[in-house]
């Protein structure tokens, strides 16, 4: 029998709109990429009767996927595999830095400004300056701490660097990111998974696939808010900032769920070569300090 605390994440998902394209891409991005990147369609299937989704609304979902530019198929006989397209992984490079890896440490002092006067440019580097990182206070003005990578899309950009040292500055910033909006979506998140935490701390087991369950939507949810944040240091953040508090939960439970869940890919798991590789070394690594 599922334990409730998880049945309890899937209830929840169940009740929102569909989100079945979001759930694919954390999949390919969190388990799929580390283990070669190409994953047979009957794997995916089987994670997602686990979640009680209808295999026909998850070959909509690939499909749309695939005709959006995020996937790509091969067919191997009556097999489908799919992987990633060079726009997936090149958005996936900076949003893996961004989910596992600390909070920089070495901050400037000094913002990123980028000014994107052509219309065009503006919608076509949208989602990817916020994946980024980077906060909008006016359309075609977006900001960031210096040293956050500059997506290709935003290539075209004039680059200036300010300060926020000053009031005029500390409005830019309160002005480009919706911090109030993200510390209530860090709190919604932790209300959500402690029960989790606090299960798992009992030293209680998951079977293989209900970890791997756990592991998918728990990424699934913390992405949704960490790629909204600009992780920005802490001596501009309000007091008590729920991030970091955040970042330790989704951790521990990733952490304790990441054996049985890899378990799962090597008994289930497959490419159009055979079995998945082992995963790369960089997993072991996530959510280390």
């Amino acid at each position: 029998m599922m334990p409730p605390a998880l049945a309890r994440i899937i209830a929840q998902l169940k009740r929102e709109p569909s989100r079945t394209g979001s759930i694919v891409i954390t999949v390919f991005g969190d388990a799929i990429v580390p283990r070669g990147g190409s994953v047979w369609l009957g794997t995916l299937l089987g994670f997602f009767q686990a979640l009680d989704i209808d295999g026909s609304v998850v070959r909509t979902a690939m499909s749309r996927l695939a005709a959006d530019g995020w996937l790509e198929r091969e067919k191997v006989g009556r097999n489908s595999f799919y992987r990633l397209a060079a726009r997936g992984r090149r958005t996936f490079e900076a949003a893996t830095r961004h989910i596992y890896d600390p909070p920089p440490s070495d901050w400037s002092g000094r913002f990123e400004l980028l000014l994107i006067t052509k219309a065009a440019d503006r919608e076509a580097s949208r989602e990817a300056l916020r994946n980024a990182g980077f906060g909008s206070p006016l359309p075609g003005v977006w900001l960031a701490p210096s040293g956050v990578p500059i997506p290709d899309e935003a290539a075209s950009a004039i680059r200036l660097e300010v300060s926020a040292e000053d009031e005029n500055g500390r409005r830019l910033l309160s002005d480009s990111w919706p911090l109030d909006r993200t510390a209530d979506a860090y709190l919604k998140f932790m209300k959500t998974f402690e029960p989790l935490r606090s299960w798992l701390g009992r030293r209680a087991r998951l079977s293989e696939l209900e970890a791997f369950t756990a592991r998918i939507l728990l990424i699934h949810h913390y992405r949704r808010v960490v790629l909204r944040d600009p992780l920005l240091p802490s001596a501009l953040l309000p007091r008590n900032w729920p991030g970091n508090a955040a970042r330790e939960l989704c951790g521990e439970i990733y952490r304790a769920v990441l054996p049985a869940s890899e378990q799962w890919l090597d008994d289930q798991g497959l490419s159009e070569s055979g079995a998945l590789p082992a995963a790369a070394a960089e997993l072991a690594r996530r959510f280390r300090s």
